[in-house]
């Protein structure tokens, strides 16, 4: 199909392009920017007029929840909340049941997914069978079977002998090691970042040593081995401090965060709301700004929805009892463009650019995607929306079967008008101005 997005402001921050032009689709591939191909005939024109034209964002963690608890979420309803949102490409944790250990599973999901025509799945294979933390697994056939990287996703290895054996299997093939620093007795069975708030509120902590010390190990294993680790989901100000320094050092290290915590602290728990318990867990405002500013400089490699859909049976509970996790898919834009906002006078002219490369090519750039860019001859992964639409974050609004946020009731920026996948339209609101 071939396809004409015209009048739109065309913001690929991966090739430094920021105007408005028309954008032309052939075969699923971007075939020019600018002035059409020769011979070009549109089969459907979309007018994006007054819309921004941006790489389809890539989100680096998305729990789909299939297989094994659709009760939550369904592989249906979360790869629509992914378009919804403007996502094209999502990178999904191991921590399914079945465990992502066999390559029969990823395959699976993988079929199953591109069955639904939606967007892009990109698995991670379990760096230990069951995600127990003592038998490698067969890294290999997994890659083979389409997995992206390994993961533990939130179990830790407690004998440090298996971590140092899968960094250097790794190392041997060239696979990227994802890892969120943790420690796996400090803070273990912690709900809230230990801090006053918390033992105000008489809920168990979780320190920010608990972060750091697992950070010094990752270091001194990847010293040893030389293999590529992503550390997930960082928290705090003094792990973006060492990673900072391990950047300079020139160790292979990437890392993402969760955009809810660019925007919240431990104070935003209020009176015990279940939908901010979240892992890792909010922390001080001296830990947020140290992360917004870690967006700014490229500390922070990417920025995550950490898409966790969690039903209401396990949300609706005492915070204490309550599962942690949040839906994330479709908040993630408007999220990015609200750091964007916050930053515009820090970056003049820069900080939407800078926001979307955060959450769509250098996301990819860390996962090893070739996704998250318009040059002619890319995937034709789009994502159309306005920055100016205003909405509030609702349950009902929202696709994801996973229906808890710390932003119900928010009204944020930017709302998605269509997102292209592959060259199809995968996603169109309704008052979208197109001509066929």
């Amino acid at each position: 199909m071939s396809l004409h997005i015209k009048n739109g402001r065309v913001i690929d921050p991966a090739n430094g392009i920021d105007a408005v032009q028309d954008l032309f689709i052939v075969d699923g591939k971007v075939a020019a920017i600018g002035a059409a191909p020769a011979g070009f005939s549109a089969a459907r024109t979309i007018d994006a007029t007054g819309l921004v034209v941006a790489p389809g964002l890539v989100d680096l963690s998305a729990r789909l929840r299939e297989p094994g608890y659709e009760y939550k979420a369904t592989l249906d309803s979360e790869m629509q909340a992914a378009v919804q949102g403007g996502v094209t490409s999502l990178v999904c944790p191991p921590d399914t049941d079945p465990v992502l250990d066999e390559p029969g599973l990823v395959e699976m999901l993988k079929h199953r997914a591109r069955r639904l025509n939606q967007a892009h799945v990109h698995p991670l294979g379990a760096l230990t069978m069951g995600l127990k933390g003592k038998a490698l697994t067969e890294m290999a056939e997994l890659t083979e079977s389409g997995c992206v990287g390994f993961s533990q996703a939130e179990e830790p290895i407690e004998d440090t002998n298996v971590l140092l054996r899968a960094l250097q299997y790794a190392k041997t093939f060239g696979y990227t090691v994802w890892l969120r620093p943790q420690d796996a007795h400090i803070g273990r069975g912690g709900v809230a970042h230990s801090g006053p708030l918390a033992s105000r509120l008489g809920l168990s902590g979780v320190p920010v040593m608990a972060e750091t010390i697992a950070l010094h190990t990752i270091f001194e294993l990847i010293r040893s081995t030389g293999a590529r680790v992503h550390l997930c989901r960082i928290s705090s100000a003094a792990a973006l401090d060492l990673i900072r320094a391990a950047k300079a050092e020139g160790l292979p290290v990437t890392c993402d965060v969760g955009v809810h915590h660019v925007h919240l602290t431990d104070a935003d728990i209020g009176f015990f709301d279940p939908n901010a318990r979240v892992t890792p867990p909010f922390r001080s405002q001296r830990d947020r700004d140290a992360i917004r500013a870690a967006v700014l400089d490229g500390t922070i490699d990417a920025v995550c929805s950490d898409h966790t859909p969690v039903d209401d049976d396990e949300k609706l509970l005492p915070f204490a009892e309550a599962s942690p996790g949040a839906t994330g898919l479709e908040l993630l834009l408007s999220l990015a463009l609200k750091w964007a906002d916050d930053y515009a006078s820090a970056q003049p002219g820069n900080a939407l650019s800078l926001a979307l490369s955060r959450i769509s090519h250098d996301a990819a750039r860390v996962a090893g995607l070739d996704a998250g860019q318009l040059a002619v001859g890319s995937t034709a992964d789009i994502c159309i929306f306005d920055p100016a639409a205003r909405w509030t974050v609702e349950g009902s609004v929202l696709a994801s079967q996973g229906k808890h946020t710390p932003f119900l009731g928010y009204e944020l920026a930017g709302r998605v008008q269509a997102t292209i996948v592959a060259g199809h339209v995968a996603y169109e609101r309704s008052n979208t101005r197109n001509v066929s």
